[in-house]
C-alpha cells in the first residue's frame, strides 16, 4: 500500500503541472507492471489514477479546471483566489472518494466483475 500511495502521490503532483495525456504516457508503462507484481487489480489501480488526476486538476498552481472556471465566471467579479477557495470543498470530497475506493475496492470492481466475471 505504501508503494501504491507513492505512485498516486506522484500522479497527483504531476497533475498539477502537466497535461493528463503526458502523465498517462509517462507513468502507466512504469506503474502498471509494478502494481500487477504487487498483486493489485489493474482496473482498480487505473481507476484510482483517473480519480487522482481529476483531483489534481482542481489544485493550484496550474489546475486546468480552475482556469475553465475563471473563464466561465462573470468578468471582474471573481479573482483566482476566490476560485481557489471555492474548489476546496470539492478537493476534499474527491480525496474522500479516493480513500473510500482504496478501502473498499469493490466500489470500482463490482460492476465489471458482475458483467465479465472475475
Amino acid at each position: 500500500m505504501v508503494v501504491m500511495s507513492i505512485m498516486l502521490f506522484a500522479v497527483f503532483i504531476l497533475g498539477m503541472f502537466i497535461d493528463w495525456v503526458a502523465i498517462l504516457l509517462i507513468t502507466i508503462p512504469i506503474f502498471l507492471p509494478i502494481t500487477m507484481d504487487l498483486g493489485f487489480d489493474p482496473l482498480w489501480f487505473s481507476m484510482l489514477i483517473c480519480i487522482t488526476l481529476q483531483t489534481s486538476f482542481l489544485t493550484p498552481p496550474f489546475g486546468y479546471s480552475l482556469f475553465y472556471f475563471a473563464g466561465a465566471a462573470p468578468e471582474g467579479r471573481y479573482n483566482m483566489l476566490a476560485i481557489y477557495k471555492g474548489v476546496m470543498p470539492f478537493i476534499f470530497l474527491q480525496l474522500t472518494g479516493i480513500i473510500l475506493c482504496v478501502v473498499f475496492p469493490s466500489i470500482i470492481t463490482y460492476l465489471p466483475n458482475l458483467f465479465f466475471g472475475k
